[in-house]
């Protein structure tokens, strides 16, 4: 049986009675503190970085209408090509290993025993964290000069001199994946035990009396079914990969050389080093139109059937 809905009308095609327009506004009304606080804190900031790219636009000053200047000294600028490197290397191991330890967590919590509990808060009790308290703590912790973790290692015999944590560029890359590690695993383990414990358990109970093994029906069941989820994830961790700042600009602050420069680093110091309103805005909207594209192909990739 098919049920159809239907605007009412008055007599002879008549304008609606008087209660459906009432409801109507009270939809309206409904929607308008939504509309309004996405107007005021996002529609009108981003036409505004728009207006800013077109122009020349000082911290301090007037503006003067430059177009496309602002979009041609990107290709000039060093500092933002060697940035979009570092960035996409920090992505990509960032996603390989955030997923895969996500992952493993998942897989070791997903089953309801003594104590599962306990593990899962132990967890993600690193997520409650802020991510700038979470950045000085791991600061704080491997400094060199009064942090615990090289006294630690020197007694247990393991190092016998200072590690420099963030003295070189690959131990400031790896330090900042392990605070991210830290930080975000839990997290992105809570999305993907929602995904698992969403699968049917009668699933599970067919392959096993079918003579699957654990690799198969990780292979077969596991991982085709927790797709969408999966998604989701990659998603929310390439684009805050991509959108890294806090850890870089608080734990190493771009060093050493500029080797640990974030995108987002960059468009912060052309705005309050440089006072290059206009630049930061022609920075930043590029980075924009590249994440919203880079969704589009994610979305459209991982959402396709297996």
């Amino acid at each position: 049986m098919t049920v159809t809905i239907t605007r009412p009308t008055g007599t002879c095609g008549a304008a609606a009675p008087s209660w459906w327009r009432g409801r109507k506004a009270m939809g309206w009304l409904y929607a308008a503190p939504t509309a309004l606080i996405v107007g005021v804190l996002f529609v009108a900031p981003l036409i505004l970085v728009v207006w800013m790219s077109l122009n020349r636009w000082p911290l301090l000053g007037g503006a003067t209408f430059n177009a496309p200047d602002n979009y041609v000294d990107i290709a000039d600028n060093r500092l933002f090509r060697d940035a979009v490197g570092f960035t996409l290397k920090y992505t990509v191991i960032t996603t390989v290993l955030l997923s895969a330890v996500a992952l493993g967590l998942a897989l070791l919590v997903q089953e309801r025993r003594p104590g599962v509990g306990f593990f899962r808060t132990a967890f993600f009790l690193p997520g409650a964290v802020g991510f700038a308290a979470a950045s000085l703590l791991f600061y704080g912790m491997l400094n060199n000069d009064f942090g615990p973790i090289d006294p630690m290692l020197r007694a247990l015999g393991i190092t016998s001199e200072p590690v420099k944590w963030i003295g070189t560029p690959n131990m400031a890359l790896f330090s900042t994946i392990t605070l991210v590690l830290w930080r975000f695993a839990g997290f992105n383990m809570l999305i993907l035990l929602t995904g698992l414990q969403s699968i049917p358990v009668e699933v599970y109970e067919a392959a096993r009396c079918d003579g699957a093994t654990r690799r198969q029906i990780f292979r077969r069941i596991t991982l085709p079914l927790l797709r969408p989820t999966i998604a989701l994830m990659l998603i929310l961790s390439i684009t805050g990969s991509l959108l890294a700042f806090d850890q870089f600009f608080i734990f190493t602050n771009g060093g050493p050389d500029n080797s640990t420069v974030s995108m987002v680093m960059v468009i912060y110091r052309q705005a309050f080093f440089r006072f290059d309103l206009g630049g930061a805005a022609a920075l930043s909207t590029v980075l924009l139109v590249a994440l919203v594209a880079l969704n589009v192909v994610q979305m459209k990739v991982l959402r396709r059937s297996p």
